[in-house]
């Protein structure tokens, strides 16, 4: 799965800079499971069937529906230089099926250092 481009931006009362961007195929309940190997992710029915939202604190946040081909990302705006390429990264190695994470758990925790020293300077 591959981010197109990014449709809309703004910045929100919370701090956060939000992106919504376009994605070559529909998100699945599957990539929303898989992103729990990164986060928290969380099905919220009361705001409709097969409404997900994962976060990674400190980093982004990603909200959708699954079968839609759009999401809605919210970044922490003090790192989102840091943190977008993870996303990217996120969204482009997830194969329906067998994930090999070993790459993307090596790369997480080497933002994740640059995260912590830029928020918290250790």
């Amino acid at each position: 799965m591959r981010i197109l481009r990014s449709v809309r931006h703004k910045s929100c009362a919370d701090g956060t800079f939000m992106k919504e961007f376009i994605l070559n195929a529909p998100v699945t309940e599957g990539f929303f499971s898989y992103l729990g190997n990164f986060g928290e992710v969380e099905a919220l029915p009361n705001l409709g069937d097969g409404f997900y939202k994962f976060e990674k604190v400190d980093w982004f946040s990603i909200k959708g529906f699954a079968g839609d081909t759009t999401v809605e990302v919210r970044f922490k705006k003090e790192v989102m230089d840091l943190t977008v390429d993870f996303l990217y990264l996120l969204f482009s190695s997830y194969r329906e099926g067998t994930v090999d994470l070993s790459v993307l758990k090596q790369r997480e925790q080497a933002v994740g250092k640059r995260v912590r020293e830029h928020l918290y300077g250790s």
